[in-house]
């Protein structure tokens, strides 16, 4: 499993949350996808290492843009973090 921090420009509410959220979890085929327009991100923890090109293409012609990623692997944690 792979967690990637994508800062994206463009969200200003939580409509655009939803919007980006629901296009990268179809779009990428991702676990999980939480995004903020507070904090300009999206979180997405993905079976596979995503690229910045990968979510870059994902959102294309939505009206939000990738201004950076980071993809680190991820390991989930149990009831009261224990694996």
């Amino acid at each position: 499993m792979f967690r990637t921090t994508a800062k994206i420009e463009g969200m200003m509410c939580t409509h655009c949350e939803a919007h980006v959220t629901k296009t990268l979890t179809e779009k990428l085929g991702a676990q999980k996808v939480e995004s903020s327009h507070k904090k300009g991100e999206s979180i997405i923890i993905s079976e596979t290492e995503l690229t910045q090109a990968q979510l870059e293409h994902a959102l294309e012609g939505s009206g939000y843009k990738v201004v950076s990623s980071e993809c680190a692997p991820y390991e989930k944690k149990g009831l009261f973090g224990k694996k």
